[in-house]
């Protein structure tokens, strides 16, 4: 079943969102977060993916319309985006998924790409008693700087060598901070990957065995994490 746009409520004014259910309309419920391109068919798909497996999947529109696609336009917006109400959109999407989204359980598993990634890490410092389970595709925000210290869910990481924004040394430097502070981890470095090697829409970069490798783990890191 196709996923449809909806309202919900952010910081006392609204906010949209993609949103895309399993059948019986019930499931643990997934925050899937924009790469700096913003709600485009790519990261909709995505819900429609994680509906399939029978989540209930919420895709919040953190640019308010907007898109790009071209990486400079793509950057502008991204370093444009106010992360304070970012946040509070997807603390919105969060609140909406448990209350009338359909929602299973007393949290949601947080994913995102490239800079949904950072957001996706943030989200599980922002709201640590509602985010159940993080999954971070090869994070990168400039302007965010997640409080670690106030993590309790538990992380996986994608991340891929060939990654130039957010390269294994980094990837690795994360994962140690996150396991400091007692936090369970699962990350992998994907060899010969870039970044992007996710996005199936942009064959320059995507990579479908690593896709699809990346794709099971995140599954099944939420399947594990989050109580249905």
């Amino acid at each position: 079943m196709p996923g449809k746009m909806v309202q919900y409520r952010a910081n006392g004014g609204s906010a949209e969102g993609y949103l895309a259910t399993p059948e019986g309309g019930r499931g643990p419920g997934v925050i899937v977060i924009q790469e700096w391109w913003g709600l485009v068919p790519h990261i909709n798909d995505v819900a429609d993916r994680f509906a399939r497996e029978g989540f209930v999947a919420l895709a919040p529109d953190l640019y308010h319309g907007q898109a790009a696609t071209e990486p400079d336009e793509a950057g502008k917006l991204m370093m444009a985006l106010n992360i304070e109400q970012s946040a509070k959109d997807v603390r919105g999407a969060i609140d909406y998924l448990l209350s009338e989204g359909g929602a299973t359980g007393g949290a949601v598993g947080v994913v995102g790409f490239c800079m949904g990634g950072q957001l996706a890490l943030y989200a599980g410092t922002h709201y640590p008693e509602k985010v159940g389970a993080v999954v971070d595709f090869y994070g990168i925000h400039p302007s965010v700087q997640p409080d670690l210290d106030r993590l309790k869910a538990p992380v996986m990481g994608n991340f891929a060598e060939k990654d130039e924004y957010a390269p294994p040394a980094a990837a690795q430097a994360l994962e140690e901070q996150i396991k400091q502070r007692g936090v369970a981890t699962d990350f992998k470095v994907y060899e010969g990957q870039d970044h992007g090697f996710f996005n199936d829409t942009r064959p320059d970069v995507h990579h479908q065995g690593a896709a699809e490798d990346a794709w099971q783990r995140t599954v099944g890191w939420f399947k594990r994490h989050l109580k249905v």
